[in-house]
């Protein structure tokens, strides 16, 4: 934005929220895969996945931050706050996580899903002065990415917080302690399924 002067000034809208789940995940084996492929048939590979992916997001009421790369991130109690957070991202995990093991496509039977999910508190806002860019900073961003980085092919691993929130109303197997860069240990857990 341009100030009287001439001088170009940033724009800052972000708030503090707390009780938000955030979701990464990941295509394992895309990259190996793009290098067999097109440019035109990797595109084909992602827009068919991240179609699907945004239909379960719409139906759940979750919302897409961004994709990067392969890369899938989403997040629940942002911008309007939600007491099922971490509810909504289980079953949204769960949906995408089914399309990936069952998709008929001949080209998704080489990729496997890996996601990440995480409960706590972000700071959520646009920032920019010319382009303009939604994005959420904070250590619950960090851990959930995390989580899927560290976690394992066509599986979902949880966050301590986020079984909590969950562990009524879904099967969840403890994966144990395990160690995260920047991190103490956690103790996480792989969701299975609704109950």
């Amino acid at each position: 934005m341009r100030g009287n002067a001439g001088v170009i000034f940033s724009v800052t809208i972000a708030d503090h929220y707390d009780n938000v789940g955030m979701l990464f995940a990941d295509l394992v084996g895309f990259t190996p895969l793009s290098a067999l492929l097109t440019a035109r048939e990797s595109f084909a590979v992602l827009t068919e996945v991240f179609t699907y992916f945004d239909g379960v997001i719409e139906a759940t009421g979750v919302e897409k931050v961004r994709t990067v790369g392969n890369g899938y991130y989403l997040v629940s109690g942002v911008p309007k706050a939600r007491a099922d957070h971490a509810h909504a991202l289980a079953a949204t995990a769960l949906k995408m996580m089914k399309f990936a093991q069952h998709s008929d496509s001949p080209l998704l039977k080489n990729l496997q899903l890996r996601m990440g999910i995480h409960s706590g508190s972000v700071i959520a806002g646009v920032i920019g002065n010319n382009k303009f860019q939604f994005d959420l900073w904070g250590d619950t961003v960090k851990t959930a990415s995390r989580m899927e980085s560290h976690g394992e092919p066509n599986r979902i691993q949880i966050s301590e917080q986020s079984y909590e929130l969950i562990k009524g109303q879904f099967y969840c197997e403890p994966r144990g302690e395990i160690r995260i860069k920047g991190k103490p240990t956690m103790r996480t857990w792989f969701l299975l399924g609704h109950k």
